[in-house]
């Protein structure tokens, strides 16, 4: 029998209803934004030429999708294949949240229909960060494809194709691993350029890329920790908390090495003051800061790590935490100069909703038709 199963199960549940009604939603106003431009549904502008769209979908999106490339990282760069029950449905929700990260990205785009150009190396500029980002993130969709591509064939029971896979997936899963470490440190290299317009208490020319990946893998930890838990209760699973306890041993040394690097480039370059402002912008990274210290808290007791409702919301609290320092750069605390505003419209932020119901929809159609999750982890 296979080391996975599929879940089984009606499809037409209740909570899927419900999540379709918000993907209807969702893809109406996307009909309207292609049908009528995207002054019809959004509030971007000069000033903020990027709004929720692109600060959510790709910035911390792709962030969010990193579950896969962190767990990748642990089972076939340390080689820890303890963690092995894991990977396939980390694989799963980073390639819908980076297929959804692209695509939004697609209708971002004023002049959509010339999104052809990214694949034209005469049309390239080397010395655009944000062409690096593009040609990452279309790469590693295509390498999560073929990632998952196995689950696919074993349900086709194509036992030719995936033992010829499974000789040359070695190489896809070194891209796997590669892709993502260039283009999460790309991120933090466009806040480099955006200079000034960016707050102090994000801004780092020495640091940047660093942060930016440092985030990008304790989501990507903390969206196993987050997956794995509600597929226990969701589907009537075994709990995973024992292995869910030991990984969490490296969300606290990614978190220390964060924390420590955020506090002294502040100290050193005479910003922590505007901690303490009482702004917004202060207000925001002190709620950041908070977000990012109560997962390491709790995940510093051995107790509290064996606790599954304590680690879920140590990881729940961390995935706010990265997702906060990322808005709180590229847009809450974004200052184009006088003259500028920004706040989304119902059809953005619906847009948004709706494409993160189709992602939970995709996701539940999968795990219950494909063999996704462990079948040890039966209950």
């Amino acid at each position: 029998m296979s080391e996975h199963q599929p879940v089984e199960g009606k499809i037409l549940t209740l909570p899927f209803m419900f999540l379709g009604v918000l993907a209807a939603i969702g893809l109406y106003f996307l009909g309207v934004r292609f049908a009528d431009g995207l002054g019809a549904v959004a509030n971007i502008n000069s000033g903020y030429p990027w709004g929720i769209w692109v600060v959510y979908d790709v910035v911390v999106g792709t962030a969010l999708a990193c579950g896969g490339y962190a767990l990748a990282f642990v089972i076939y760069v340390f080689n820890k294949g303890k963690y092995h029950p894991l990977i396939r449905p980390a694989i799963l929700a980073s390639l819908f949240g980076y297929a959804l990260g692209g695509f939004g990205a697609f209708f971002d785009m004023g002049r959509y229909w010339q999104f052809y150009n990214i694949a034209m190396p005469s049309n390239w500029n080397f010395n655009s960060v944000m062409l690096e980002v593009g040609l990452c993130v279309i790469t590693y969709i295509f390498v999560l494809f073929i990632e998952f591509a196995p689950a696919v064939l074993e349900r086709m029971g194509a036992k030719n194709m995936l033992r010829w896979l499974n000789k040359v997936l070695f190489f896809f899963i070194a891209l796997g691993v590669l892709l993502p470490t260039m283009h999460q440190s790309s991120l933090g290299s466009l806040l480099i350029i955006m200079g000034a317009k960016v707050h102090p208490l994000w801004q780092s020319l020495q640091w940047q890329p660093l942060m930016a990946l440092l985030t990008a893998l304790t989501m990507g930890f903390s969206i196993v920790i987050f997956e794995a838990s509600f597929a226990a209760v969701g589907f009537n699973r075994r709990p995973e908390t024992p292995l869910l306890a030991r990984l969490s041993k490296a969300i606290i040394a990614l978190i220390s090495v964060f924390l420590l690097v955020r506090v002294l480039e502040l100290a050193l370059n005479g910003k922590l003051g505007f901690a303490f402002a009482g702004d917004l912008a202060g207000n925001m990274f002190l709620l950041e800061m908070a977000l990012f210290i109560f997962p390491l808290v709790v995940m510093l007791s051995r107790g509290n790590r064996d606790n599954g409702r304590l680690l879920l919301f140590a990881a729940v609290s961390l995935l706010f935490a990265g997702a906060l320092y990322r808005f709180n750069a590229f847009l809450i605390a974004f200052n184009p100069g006088p003259g500028y505003s920004y706040f989304p419209s119902v059809p953005e932020i619906m847009v948004t909703v709706g494409i993160v119901a189709i992602e939970i929809m995709a996701y539940l159609v999968f795990v219950k038709k494909l063999p996704v999750l462990h079948s040890a982890e039966h209950a």
